[in-house]
């Protein structure tokens, strides 16, 4: 990273970051086709190894583009404020944010059980309480996709 006074390090510290943004872009490419598409999201960190859950339809071109290559990479970014200045020069104004980025592998999840707990982490993360029932004609129709996050990085510009 270019900007080491803004480098986030630490997973805890990066997760924070994470709990505060509401969506994630996922980057696909095939070829020279590059694919950025933004997703509702979970994630779980099971033995110090992040893995980000997504649901969709189970068609599409991000899954077709996923059956060519599984390699991924993904960007969330919260807490943004533009910054002012009172001056006419515009390199003066600057911006707050927190953002994360990262890479890793994605493939779909099909086993019945697991697709489950992962749509529960994602009806938790946005705000439901208790535990959600689901229609199985509902889950078999979903696709559930998982990142495994190879690495990931965060950074974080605020003012005082």
């Amino acid at each position: 990273m270019r900007r080491k006074d803004r480098e986030v390090t630490g997973l805890e510290n990066i997760l924070a970051i994470l709990d505060q943004c509401e969506v994630m872009r996922v980057g696909l490419s095939v070829g020279d086709q590059p694919y950025i598409v933004p997703m509702n999201f979970a994630y779980e960190v099971i033995d110090g190894r992040v893995s980000i859950y997504f649901h969709c339809a189970s068609e599409g071109k991000k899954l077709d583009m996923i059956a060519k290559n599984s390699n991924v990479c993904f960007e969330a970014d919260c807490s943004h404020k533009i910054l002012k200045a009172d001056s006419d020069i515009a390199c003066a104004w600057s911006a707050e944010f927190q953002s994360i980025m990262g890479e890793g592998t994605i493939a779909a999840v099909t086993v019945e059980p697991q697709k489950i707990a992962a749509l529960d982490l994602i009806m938790k993360r946005y705000g439901f309480q208790g535990k959600p029932t689901y229609k199985s004609q509902r889950v078999e129709a979903t696709t559930i996709l998982k990142i495994s996050v190879a690495s990931m990085t965060g950074k974080c510009k605020q003012i005082g």
